[in-house]
């Protein structure tokens, strides 16, 4: 058996190494070393930067359109305003809803036929806590625009789903966490939490913890929806908010500018 390997090995060096055809040998020239020199280093300026710097030129732009738009729908537009430099927003009144996404979808300057988002924030301090958030791009002119608008707690708001069809999921999401009623809606159910929870869970007065609990009953072979039971008392922790070791961020500017109605 040995002598067999032996005679196997001496072949195998015997055999000449083929190439394959789709690729070529290697050649010491083509052959490319990590190693550097000082002669070959370089200093390089970085063309990209990191951040985003607003164009002067972008923000006239997004100004002139801003009045242009007030000047269309003074009714209906209460301020008008720049958000992180360069972010076009429009602060409207609760019934100038239908009207204000009509001219914003269909008038030839604007276009912005994509929904992209719909979302609300609250803020209970305020007399209307809801402040609705609407995002809209224009493919035509390759453009975002942010529209808000606010509420209460029993107050409905017109539903753009007539405009929008993309609006159905996220105003029934704004409905399921934040109880905002949208009149007009075709189908407004909860979306995202079980059949008969209670409660909106994205209000501020909501419990972290919930009121009831969720767990598999071996007994009734079914889940069961219990009260909520800890093991043991809720605990508040005050924690130093982290900001506060910044001082150069407490005094900040806004991250608002609000666009005058004069020309």
């Amino acid at each position: 058996m040995t002598s067999i390997l032996r005679n196997c090995w001496r072949l195998s060096r015997s055999l000449p190494v083929a190439t394959p055809k789709c690729y070529a040998p290697a050649s010491s020239s083509l052959v490319r070393c990590n190693t550097t020199t000082a002669d070959d280093k370089t200093e390089t300026t970085e063309t990209r930067p990191t951040i985003r710097k607003p164009s002067h030129v972008d923000v006239d732009r997004l100004i002139h359109f801003g009045r242009y738009i007030n000047d269309c729908l003074p009714k209906y537009i209460q301020q008008v305003q720049l958000a992180a430099g360069d972010e076009l927003e429009l602060l409207i009144a609760p019934d100038g809803i239908i009207p204000t996404f009509s001219f914003l979808k269909d008038h030839h300057n604007t276009q912005f036929v994509n929904l992209s988002d719909i979302t609300a924030i609250d803020v209970p301090s305020r007399e209307y806590r809801f402040e609705i958030v609407y995002n809209l791009l224009s493919l035509r002119y390759n453009s975002r625009i942010r529209v808000k608008t606010y509420t209460d707690e029993l107050t409905p708001i017109d539903s753009i789903f007539s405009i929008f069809k993309a609006a159905d999921w996220y105003e029934r999401e704004i409905w399921d966490m934040y109880g905002v009623f949208f009149s007009n809606h075709p189908d407004l159910r909860r979306i995202l939490t079980d059949y008969g929870f209670e409660g909106h869970p994205l209000r501020k007065d909501f419990p972290l913890s919930g009121y009831v609990e969720v767990r598999y009953d071996d007994e009734h072979k079914r889940v069961v929806i219990e009260p909520l039971e800890l093991t043991q008392e809720f605990r508040k922790f005050e924690l130093a908010a982290p900001w506060e070791q910044f001082p150069n961020f407490r005094d900040a500017p806004s991250a608002t500018e609000i666009i005058s109605k004069e020309k």
